[in-house]
């Protein structure tokens, strides 16, 4: 599912549908993932979504906020060949939270095997 961004948020390759999910957000939307992200421990980006998080959610710096809250203080691990580890940072109050992963992952499991790997983490 692509992220709740602007049509050009996703704009590489033959992608024309960006910004789709932005107009049917409800408070039921709101909920979910907040529910997700008060249960996450840390967060794994590719770097393209990891340079949109780091772009707009440092400055979301709202304590009663608890999705800003988990995405500004948690754990980023950046799974990227062409970021440098230098760019691997953090804007804000948090700058040490991200970490850089490189070389070739292949993931291929049900649901609680990707659960364990961010347990894991």
């Amino acid at each position: 599912m692509q992220a709740p961004g602007g049509p050009d948020e996703e704009s590489s390759d033959t992608f024309t549908h960006g910004g789709w999910q932005a107009p049917f957000s409800d408070p039921a939307v709101g909920e979910f993932v907040t529910l997700l992200n008060s249960h996450a421990s840390a967060f794994l980006f590719g770097r393209r979504t990891f340079d949109i998080f780091r772009g707009h959610w440092p400055d979301q710096t709202d304590p009663a906020d608890p999705i800003a809250t988990a995405i500004n203080s948690l754990p980023k691990y950046i799974v990227s060949n062409s970021l440098g580890e230098a760019d691997a940072t953090w804007r804000g109050e948090h700058p040490d939270t991200a970490r850089l992963v490189t070389g070739d992952y292949f993931l291929t499991s049900a649901i609680s095997t990707s659960n364990c790997v961010f347990q894991a983490s």
